[in-house]
């Protein structure tokens, strides 16, 4: 067993190091030996640059790389397309040319990965349409009739794929490492981030078990809306490298023109649509991350079906907020507002200046006002102000990028199907409810307890924190190395820390009795808070 471990490591790293050679040598054909130099890569060079592409841009050449070097490349390439905030913009726009339709894989790969999973899969399904509805480089997707009758789709994982992703994310997070360690340069665009941040989405987005679960939450979250279809999920048929899911009879948006059913109805389509879209960000916190054309049906009956549900983002309360306010600092023209908010949700940095971020984003939205809402492109905005963030060293967290990716496809969907849609006096109304939440007596009343716990926490611990921090000082080796000039400064700077600790214990103190009184069955007072603890905390 010990002799098949170490076999199996090695041949893992053979494979490691050949996939490295290959994706340098490729990088090298494509004109960039010299970053591959600089980061002491050279010893795998081998092949020269190509004379034919060195009259393209940097941006074409690396999209070209990608392509060349396979599915996990062009799926990278279409994340790093959605992100302004960490590539220039030239590299976005050129990126956004990727297509995730691929060459299908036979029929008899199929059949193996469905004999893997059912032992025999005839017993499970009377006819497997062989021709492929849609092929991509994850996974194909075929028509099938279940023993029972039920009309189906069977999303099955290409074979190998999960052990090519794995050996290109070896060889990603490698370069990425000797990037940020060679090229100063790049290190503004947090290469290391990216490879993480790719990493998690192929986690789940190549294990169908995760996507069947998403689906059974949309399906939960929408049970009361009738005029949104969400297919069901054959739970006993899938599984980690097989989703058998009901299959949506309809037309996708994609190829609605000409094909519009009888009583179409174009701006019914849309509010439902939108309707659906915006109490996913706002109301579930949960949201399908690929909304685009090819994923929305129109069914017969006038409904709106949604397929696709392996890439969702998943929003805070806070980050839900945020979305509120950035929306509504858009509307209003407060550019302030707008800045602070993505300033406050990212990480934090020491480089930020809030207020020459507003200044910039007033420079890159001004013009746009005194323009109706719908002459402005609402989505392509959102995401130009995360490059201008990038250069103000504002982070944007992920989930926000997926938000503000899914409001450009969105909008787009929306203007396919009416000229003059509106998207951002659409968002707003659903932004000023969602603003209105936090003056709810009972958002109130659960922040209120949150805070209480939290700095009841926090009277909890200073004393043993103090307590160790006296234990460091009075050790001689800790006060050997600590040379102390201006004692009457510091002396006066203890003195106000131990009132301050000591106002921090008796407020501790009032925030522990006060939360406790929540409970109490004291007289109640405004928003159904005792009045004891209305006292307490002012």
């Amino acid at each position: 067993m010990a002799i098949y471990t170490v076999g199996k490591q090695l041949g893992q790293t053979i494979r490691g190091a050949a996939r490295l050679r290959k994706i340098v040598a490729v990088f090298a054909s494509h004109g960039f030996q010299n970053i591959i130099e600089r980061v002491e890569l050279g010893r795998f060079l081998f092949k020269k640059s190509d004379q034919k592409l060195e009259h393209l841009s940097v941006a074409e050449r690396l999209r070209l790389a990608f392509e060349q070097l396979g599915p996990t490349f062009v799926k990278l390439g279409q994340l790093l397309a959605t992100r302004p905030d960490l590539v220039p913009k030239e590299v976005v726009e050129e990126f956004k040319r990727f297509h995730d339709q691929v060459q299908p894989i036979e029929f008899r790969a199929v059949e193996r990965v469905l004999n893997k999973a059912y032992g025999n899969y005839t017993k499970v399904f009377q006819e497997i349409n062989e021709t492929p509805l849609a092929s991509a480089s994850i996974a194909q997707v075929h028509e099938a009739t279940l023993i029972g009758g039920h009309k189906v789709v069977i999303k099955v994982q290409r074979p190998g794929i999960t052990q090519i992703i794995e050996n290109d994310l070896n060889a990603l997070y490698t370069i990425a490492g000797l990037l940020n360690r060679y090229i100063p340069e790049i290190r503004v665009f947090n290469p290391e981030t990216i490879v993480d941040e790719f990493f998690s989405t192929l986690q789940l987005e190549t294990n169908f078990i995760i996507e069947a679960n998403n689906i059974r939450r949309f399906r939960q979250n929408f049970a009361h809306r009738p005029n949104i279809k969400i297919p069901h999920v054959f739970s006993e048929f899938s599984s980690a490298e097989v989703l058998v899911m009901e299959k949506i009879e309809g037309i996708p948006l994609s190829h609605l023109e000409g094909q519009e059913p009888a009583g179409f109805q174009p701006e019914n389509v849309v509010k439902t649509g939108l309707r659906a879209f915006f109490q996913m960000v706002f109301e579930d916190r949960f949201f399908h991350g690929d909304l685009h054309a090819g994923n929305l049906f129109l069914l017969p009956d006038g409904r709106i079906g949604l397929i696709d549900f392996g890439v969702v983002g998943r929003l805070t309360e806070r980050t839900r907020d945020s979305i509120a306010d950035m929306l509504m600092g858009l509307a209003y023209e407060d550019y302030e507002l707008f800045a602070n908010t993505l300033v406050d949700i990212a990480p934090y940095s020491e480089n930020i200046d809030p207020d020459k971020f507003a200044k910039q984003l007033r420079d890159l939205i001004g013009p746009y006002f005194g323009l109706s809402f719908k002459q402005v492109n609402l989505g392509r905005l959102l995401m130009d102000s995360t490059s201008v963030a990038a250069a103000n060293g504002v982070q944007v967290p992920s989930d926000l990028m997926l938000f503000l990716k899914s409001m450009v496809t969105v909008e787009g969907m929306g203007r396919l199907i009416i000229d003059d849609f509106d998207l951002l006096q659409s968002s707003l109304e659903f932004a000023q409810d969602i603003a209105k939440t936090r003056y709810d007596p009972e958002r109130i009343t659960k922040d209120f307890v949150q805070i209480a716990k939290d700095s009841a926490s926090l009277a909890a611990q200073l004393p043993r924190q103090l307590k160790q921090a006296l234990r460091r000082w009075n050790n001689p080796s800790y006060a050997h190395k600590i040379r102390i000039e201006g004692f009457g400064d510091l002396k006066r700077t203890i003195e106000t820390g131990s009132n301050l600790l000591f106002l921090s214990l008796i407020i501790g103190a009032l925030i522990v009795g006060g939360s406790m009184t929540f409970s109490s069955p004291t007289a109640a007072g405004p928003f159904g808070v005792p009045w004891v603890s209305l006292i307490q905390f002012g």
